[in-house]
């Protein structure tokens, strides 16, 4: 599917990775060859993304970039470099779309027959596959625009802002980048896929910007009348003794600083959806809910919701973006220490990728532990980072970081 599908300048898949939830519909979808195309950036972005969906009322692909926020926020802005070039919003109308689910797969289209999906699946079948992710990357380091005194610097003053009362805990990120690398991106995201293999895994392409995605957090899910927001705080690694396993999970469970950072953004998360939700409706359907993936496990809330059927769907993705889990809280000042200490524009990167369906549901992920790369400028970009909190240690915040980004780069040169 996805072989095929990337043959277009522009194409969206989705993969759940075979992971069972119930909220999961397909085990996998392809949208692929934009018919109409919405692509602007933040100012009106969310009430041209309801035109356009009024407009069409048919399947919508496509990402909310982090710096969204300056539309959702006023007096917020990104001054810093990009050298991926997303833009803050793109929606498409896709010529076919293939959802995978239980063994079949559905495909549908424009004024499709049964001949042209046939052709469209025989036509995967047929697809060859190019393995070689990244040539000559070895001869480009992976550099960063911030290094570790100024890392170390940073985070120390983040904590005198918590200290002061400005805010209790940041989200901070910090670049890593390739410059002159060539690379392959639908090979790049299989690598990524098979070695960290996730329920929110994606791969979007926007003519010559990419994306390859392994995240594990869906943002949010609307369901007719019912939106669920599920953010993850609190990981801890996998072991396998099965014995030692269970201990981590409890331990995690247990762990009264995840705890305390889990409820902090489920509150956020509530605060959000309290702007469009009806009164009383808003739920925590699961607090501190341990979760196990194919490395580590996380600690995950859901938060749900009822909306008026008069709503725009739209309104409930503006009041609560970005997602409180990749911000801080409270969000508003957090965002603003955010553009103040980081060094480059997250872009893409924090925000979410997902679909819109003919009657406005809507499923999107968190771009996070993904890799995004400019073919025309050769540019290869992933951030990590971590919750800055008061009581952290600074150092062993940088060297979270390092290994976040050594398990990236083991995707990039194998």
């Amino acid at each position: 599917m996805l072989d095929w599908g990337n043959q277009f300048n522009i194409c969206c898949f989705l993969d759940n990775n075979n992971y069972h939830s119930p909220n999961h519909q397909y085990e996998a979808i392809l949208a692929a060859d934009a018919l109409h195309t919405l692509e602007v950036n933040a100012g009106n972005a969310f009430p041209a993304l309801q035109q356009f969906y009024n407009t069409h009322q048919d399947w919508l692909f496509g990402h909310l970039a982090y710096d969204l926020k300056n539309e959702t926020v006023p007096g917020l802005q990104s001054q810093h470099f990009d050298g991926i070039g997303f833009p803050d919003m793109c929606f498409f109308l896709p010529r076919v779309v293939m959802q995978l689910q239980e063994g079949q797969v559905h495909i549908g289209g424009e004024a499709f027959s049964e001949q042209d999906a046939y052709a469209v699946f025989t036509a995967c079948l047929r697809m060859p596959v190019n393995v070689t992710p990244v040539r000559n990357s070895r001869l480009q380091p992976l550099r960063s625009r911030l290094d570790h005194q100024r890392y170390i610097t940073a985070v120390k003053e983040l904590q005198q802002h918590i200290l002061r009362g400005d805010c209790y805990e940041v989200n901070f990120c910090r670049e890593n980048y390739m410059e002159e690398v060539s690379v392959y991106p639908r090979a790049l995201f299989a690598q990524l896929n098979a070695l960290s293999p996730a329920p929110f895994a994606a791969y979007y392409r926007l003519h010559n910007r990419y994306m390859a995605c392994s995240s594990p957090e869906r943002f949010m899910q609307k369901k007719g009348n019912t939106v669920i927001s599920q953010p993850i705080k609190g990981t801890s690694r996998k072991d396998p003794d099965p014995v030692i396993d269970q201990q981590l999970q409890q331990q995690l469970l247990n762990n009264a600083k995840e705890r305390a950072e889990n409820v902090m953004v489920v509150d956020l998360v509530r605060n959000d959806l309290s702007h469009t939700a009806l009164q009383g409706t808003v739920k925590v359907t699961e607090l501190f809910g341990i979760y196990s993936f194919a490395h580590v496990h996380h600690m995950i809330s859901t938060v749900a919701a009822q909306l008026s059927p008069q709503l725009p769907f739209t309104e409930v993705l503006r009041t609560s973006f970005p997602m409180g889990s990749m911000t801080g809280a409270p969000k508003m000042r957090v965002m603003q220490l955010i553009e103040q200490y980081e060094q480059t524009r997250r872009g893409l990167y924090s925000g979410a990728v997902g679909y819109i369906t003919p009657t406005g549901d809507f499923d999107f992920n968190v771009v996070i532990r993904s890799m995004l790369y400019n073919a025309d400028n050769q540019y290869l970009s992933f951030q990590t980072g971590s919750a800055i909190t008061f009581y952290c240690d600074p150092e062993k915040e940088w060297e979270e970081c390092l290994l976040k980004a050594a398990a990236m780069e083991k995707t990039i040169i194998g």
